[in-house]
This record gives structure tokens, C-alpha cells and sequence, in this order.
């Protein structure tokens, strides 16, 4: 899903998603050079890596990991179908992204895949197309509850793409697109499967044992859907502020968005830290601290560089970098959920979004 300003950001969104790029339209800028790494005669391949994005989809699968870990359940076979639906919809959104924009980009972002020829509008929104149905049936394998959320992941990157991009609700759209990767992730895990039968004792004679019973497992299940809600909206947070910078990221000129992100991905960050802190001691209680860290790093000086020359150069490295920090978030809420293995490995894509982004832009 586009990368938060990218899917649905599933944004640049989900930068998903699903996060196509933040803001109005995920581009390298205005100016009519090419990309790194991507001449105007390139090959095929190369176009639809363009057109695609594919440095920005290592930011995809942390979500259905990090949803997993939420419900403190290991991973499993509907966990990899929510991971391939959530990267055939984010894709599904940067293409359909570009198709939605090809007018502005002629103008705009003339080396873009489209405007330049490399790709025909139609081809594009095929694709968009077949995505977004691959993406659907992958769901749709992990269960009745991940189709659903799958399907409203899908409806909010179509919307966003051909309607809310150019509005004061593309943040939240993008925002939202996030939110439900992560979302799908734990419905497609099954948490229903894995909660505890009723005690025999209990059935046996009903009254207070099994009200008992049902009031444990009512808790319990309360505490489980907090947990996915505050991951989500955690990264539904870092989204938005990033999505609201890049709908500068073609001209620049906004001071104030870059110091609005900078203020909420550092409190984010720092809530992450905080949070890891006041666990008992030990390894796996500081296990955060590490993303948490890279995560800051990530975020903050590009920010703060484009709060204080608002260039478009500066702004899209920013978005840039907001969308692979994703990465290192990820891995601290599901390191702090527990699963420190799959957040110590989740930071492993983060070397190889920094490497193929300086041949594919993520924006």
C-alpha cells in the first residue's frame, strides 16, 4: 500500500497504505531529470521499478508482523497471506497513483514512467487492477475476518488515489490505510482460535466459575484489542505527519509541516523509549530502545532540515526518509509487544530500503 504520503504510505504511505507516495503525488520533483539509478531510455524493468517504488516495500511487511506480535501470537501461515496481500495492495495503490496523476506529471514530472512513455496509462491501471485483486484473494485465504479488513484497506487506497490525494484529507486517508495494514496482519494471524476453552469444572456448574471465566477472557481480549489499536495508531500517527510533509514535496516551501512531524515522530519515538524504560529489567524490556533509537535517527534531522530550508530537495529527502523509518518503528512495537526476534529482524530490511532507495526513489 502507498507509503505514508506515498498506502497507500498499506504511503510516498500505507507512505500501506498500503502506505503511492504522501502527499498530492508521489514524485522524485519537478524538475525533468530522472531519478538515480533511472535514465528516461531505461529498460522495462527498470520503469515499472519506478512506477512501482519497490525501494519503499521493504516499509509493508513490518505491519502485518507487528500486528502479529500485538496479540502476543507468533506468526504464522495467515500472518505471509496478510504480508502478500498487504504488498500486492500497496503496489496496487503506487500504480494507480502515477495513472491518477499522469496529467499533472507531464507537466510536473515529465521523467516520470507514464508522462515519459516508458509505460502507457493502461497498463498501469491494469496492474492497479490485478493488484488489488491479488491482493484481495491472498486475504482472503487467511479468513473471512482479514478479507474484510483487506477490503476496506483497498477501498481507502482507491479513494485516496482517485479522490481524497488532493484534499485536506489525504493525511488522514493515508493515516487510515496504515492503520488497517497493521489491522489485517493481526486478523489474518487468527487470534480467535487461540483463546482458552471454558474449564470442564466450570460447564459443569455454571454460576460464578464460569462467569469468572468469561469475565478473564473478556479482559483478556479487551487487552489484546488495545494493544493492536495503540500499534496501529501509532503508525498512523508517524503517517500522517509524514503525508502531510510530502504534499510539499514537489515545490517545497512549507516550514511548518516538516516542524509538525518532527514534534510527533519525536513524541513517538520517545513514548516507544519511555514505554520500554518502566518495563522490569532485563534484555527483552530494553529490546525497543535499539529501533526506537534508529528510529529517531531516522526521522528527526532530515525534518528538521527541511523545516529550515523548505526546499523541494530537502523536503522529499525527508519524506524519504519517514517512509524506510517506518522500518525501525515497526520493529520497536513488536519488540515492546514481546517478539524481539521478529523486531531484531524486521531492522535487517532497513540496510537494504537505504541501499536500493539510491537507485529507486521512494517518493
Amino acid at each position: 500500500m502507498p507509503p505514508p504520503g506515498s498506502v497507500p504510505v498499506v504511503g510516498s504511505a500505507l507512505p500501506l497504505g498500503p502506505v503511492p507516495a504522501a502527499g498530492s503525488a508521489p514524485a522524485l520533483g519537478s524538475a525533468p531529470s530522472p531519478g538515480p539509478g533511472l535514465a528516461p531510455d531505461g529498460g522495462r524493468g527498470r520503469a515499472w521499478a519506478e512506477l512501482l517504488r519497490v525501494s519503499a516495500l521493504f516499509s509493508v511487511p513490518g505491519d502485518a508482523l507487528a500486528g502479529a506480535a500485538a496479540l502476543g501470537v507468533k506468526p504464522g501461515r495467515g500472518t505471509a497471506y496478510a504480508v502478500g496481500a498487504s504488498l500486492c495492495l500497496y503496489e496496487a495503490g503506487m500504480a494507480l497513483n502515477d495513472w491518477a496523476d499522469r496529467e499533472e506529471d507531464a507537466v510536473d514530472r515529465p521523467h516520470r514512467p507514464l508522462p515519459s512513455g516508458r509505460i502507457a496509462p493502461a497498463a498501469a491501471l491494469g496492474a492497479a487492477g490485478l493488484l488489488t485483486a491479488a491482493g484481495l484473494a491472498l486475504a482472503s485465504r487467511a479468513g473471512r475476518p482479514a478479507l474484510a479488513v483487506a477490503t476496506a484497506l483497498a477501498g481507502t487506497v482507491w479513494a485516496y488515489d482517485l479522490r481524497l490525494k488532493h484534499t485536506p484529507a489525504a493525511p488522514a486517508a493515508m493515516a487510515a490505510a496504515r492503520a488497517l495494514d497493521l489491522v489485517l496482519g493481526a486478523a489474518a494471524t487468527g487470534p480467535a482460535r487461540r483463546r482458552p476453552a471454558v474449564p470442564a469444572s466450570a460447564r459443569r456448574a455454571p454460576g460464578p466459575g464460569l462467569t469468572a471465566h468469561v469475565a478473564r477472557r473478556g479482559a483478556v481480549a479487551a487487552r489484546t484489542e488495545l494493544r493492536v489499536a495503540a500499534s496501529a495508531g501509532a503508525l498512523a500517527l508517524h503517517t500522517y505527519a509524514v503525508t502531510a510533509v510530502s504534499r510539499h514535496e514537489a515545490h517545497g516551501g512549507s516550514t511548518l509541516a516538516p516542524l509538525g512531524a518532527l514534534a510527533a515522530t519525536s513524541a513517538l519515538g520517545a513514548a516507544t523509549a519511555l514505554g520500554a524504560l518502566r518495563e522490569p529489567a532485563g534484555a527483552a524490556a530494553l529490546a525497543p530502545l535499539l529501533p526506537a533509537a534508529l528510529y529517531a535517527r531516522t526521522t528527526a534531522p532530515p525534518l528538521l532540515h527541511a523545516a529550515l530550508n523548505p526546499s523541494p530537495p530537502l523536503t522529499r529527502h525527508a519524506v524519504g526518509c519517514g517512509i524506510r523509518a517506518m522500518i525501525p518503528l515497526q520493529a520497536a512495537l513488536a519488540a515492546r509487544a514481546g517478539a524481539v526476534g521478529t523486531g531484531l529482524g524486521l531492522l535487517g530490511l532497513a540496510p537494504l530500503a537505504r541501499t536500493l532507495a539510491r537507485k529507486v526513489s521512494a517518493t
